[in-house]
């Protein structure tokens, strides 16, 4: 235990094994919920994948969600498929959304982004509303359900979305890790500079840009997927990225951990607010709007960032230094460094 890197592979093992043996011991309502935990923890993985860690703030990545959704649901009813295979289908589909429209919004900057991808959210959900092979603005029920077991549905759909929640955790994990991560923390933070050490920034952020939309896709394709009912409203809704940005802030941008933490704390708060205090409605947003802004004027790099700067503490993080250096350093050395690329990491880049 004394190799920090074990560390990682402990926790997802651990993670992969509680998934697998929850439905043992969790009744069928409980399911659902941590099914829900685990698909908005993927969408913050992601939206942190590609504001975090390239720069790129989208406020439009519901359109992947929904697209995703009305795959699973069409493709499976029409076709007479089983819908857990038509999961993977929604991640593909939203990737290829994702690849056909960032020509386009790579043109925009900053705030503009921002905007013209929620725009496109708003474009695909009226698009969506006015088929009536979509079911219209009413929305469609999963009738392929039918094709599986009703008394293990739940339990396989919470096992689909444990696999999207660990793989976006994992899968950011390993990415930012590789040169390709550096390369990305080098066009968030100067991409002059990272242009000038010959990484392709328009090449990175597009990669990222797809993967993001692919996480979006698959986990609302899984989430709908269990709710057996989609419709333009619920899977074009904003609120799925106002979540993911929530989830971000107050855990930590830029960092691994921050999603994980964010997202234990914004279902917590959400089932205390609503049972307990039984705030509904507007207070209810109200609540969460002052915990962020607290956050954010407390502890600008959000939870996680605060514990890091305080106590040194590592986690996940994804920092590296040059192999003839490694061995010089000691823990105390980094202990107050943050996840921005360094001028080690640009010159080891580019290498």
């Amino acid at each position: 235990m004394r190799n920090p890197s074990l560390f990682p592979s402990i926790g997802f093992l651990a993670a992969a094994l509680a998934i697998a043996f929850a439905p043992t011991v969790a009744d069928a309502g409980l399911l659902r919920l941590l099914s829900e935990v685990l698909v908005v923890l993927a969408m913050a993985q992601m939206w942190n994948l590609l504001a975090g860690y390239t720069g790129l703030v989208s406020m439009g990545h519901q359109a992947f969600v929904g697209i995703g959704a009305y795959l699973v649901f069409v493709v499976s009813d029409r076709l007479g498929l089983s819908p857990y295979w038509m999961v993977p289908l929604a991640g593909v589909g939203a990737a290829l959304l994702a690849a056909a429209v960032a020509p386009l919004m790579f043109r925009l900057r900053d705030a503009y982004f921002s905007i013209g991808m929620w725009v496109l959210a708003e474009i695909v959900r009226l698009l969506v509303a006015k088929f009536p092979l979509f079911g219209g603005e009413s929305g469609v029920p999963l009738q392929a359900v039918r094709l599986v077991d009703a008394e293990t549905f739940q339990r396989n759909a919470f096992w689909i979305s444990g696999a999207i929640g660990l793989a976006a955790v994992a899968g950011v994990y390993l990415l930012m890790r590789s040169p390709f991560g550096l390369g990305l923390m080098a066009v968030r933070d100067n991409e002059l500079a990272a242009t000038s050490i010959g990484v392709n920034v328009w090449r990175n952020r597009f990669i990222a840009f797809v993967l993001s939309g692919l996480g979006f896709g698959l986990a609302g394709g899984a989430h709908f997927m269990g709710t057996m009912f989609v419709s333009p409203d619920s899977a074009f809704d904003i609120n799925w990225v106002v979540t993911a940005m929530f989830i971000v802030i107050i855990g930590g941008i830029g960092t691994i951990e921050g999603p994980l933490i964010g997202t234990l704390i914004y279902f917590g708060l959400r089932e205390l607010f609503n049972t307990w205090f039984a705030m509904s409605g507007g207070w209810y947003l109200i609540a969460m709007g002052s915990i962020a802004v607290a956050v954010m004027l407390l502890a600008p790099r959000g939870l996680w960032g605060l514990a890091r700067e305080r106590w040194g503490w590592r986690g996940l993080s994804v920092q590296r230094h040059p192999p003839q250096r490694a061995a010089s350093i000691s823990s105390s050395s980094f202990s107050h460094t943050t996840e921005d690329a360094t001028h080690e990491e640009h010159r080891l880049l580019s290498r």
